[in-house]
């Protein structure tokens, strides 16, 4: 019984979600599912922050290797918890302006604003630029020319590269936009590495990103259809039946 009525409330919720994209009569019914899963989430995040404390308290406290990050992810999730929860340094709405917590907690000026631009963004920043630098080390070692195909996907690649940069401008902006001697359609600026580069990502990668969606949304649909009619059911944690 306690497998059965979450799948029964997973399979009617989502066909009514499914009904709304095509039924105007259950849009009400889709909206009120919605706010369920609104509460539902606000519990999610408490049970998530939850087992984030767990995990980097056991780490702390059986001095693990690596424990010191652990410290420094608990200082800064409750620093962002108490900023967000106090509306420290938020500013009174104008409408409510007795009410020093009548703000937005994401105005810019706030502490929390403050913490989004200067600190996470910059760590984003950061964290992507090395995955890029080690994405490219890993590419540089793979792409290696050992055979025809791999000459091919080398060459593009460095094309790519280069006119996705600024080194591609650098290096094949002087191209003029005369036409090409013999070719009246052709100019020497379209062999110039950002244009090669348009080429490739709009004739040969677009086709291809195409179809790997609709392979990822085939196969969404039919995760989504097992989970309703009860097919699958690992998540309710396992597939036996109490």
């Amino acid at each position: 019984m306690k497998r059965t009525i979450p799948l029964f409330i997973s399979a009617v919720t989502g066909f009514v979600l499914i009904g709304t994209a095509f039924i105007p009569k259950f849009v009400d019914w889709g909206n009120d599912a919605m706010a369920w899963f609104n509460i539902l989430a606000a519990f999610a995040f408490i049970l998530g922050g939850g087992n984030l404390l767990k995990m980097q308290l056991q780490k702390i406290s059986s001095q693990q290797p690596g424990w010191g990050y652990a410290a420094v992810t608990l200082i800064a999730f409750f620093i962002t918890l108490v900023a967000g929860l106090f509306k420290i340094g938020v500013y009174p709405n104008v409408n409510a302006a007795q009410l020093s917590w009548s703000g937005d907690f994401l105005q810019e000026g706030s502490f929390f604003w403050w913490l989004y631009e200067y600190i996470y963004n910059p760590l984003s920043a950061t964290m992507f630029a090395l995955l890029a630098f080690y994405i490219s080390s890993a590419a540089f070692r793979a792409f290696r020319a050992k055979n025809s195909e791999a000459t091919v996907l080398l060459v593009i690649a460095v094309i790519v590269l280069l006119g996705r940069t600024y080194a591609g401008e650098w290096l094949t902006g002087g191209l003029s936009d005369e036409n090409i001697l013999g070719f009246q359609e052709v100019k020497y600026s379209d062999f110039s590495l950002p244009h090669l580069s348009q080429i490739i990502m709009d004739v040969f990668t677009t086709p291809g990103m195409r179809a790997i969606t609709i392979g990822i949304a085939l196969g969404v649909a039919s995760t989504s259809l097992k989970v309703l009619l009860g097919v699958d059911r690992s998540y309710l944690g396992s597939d036996q039946e109490a």
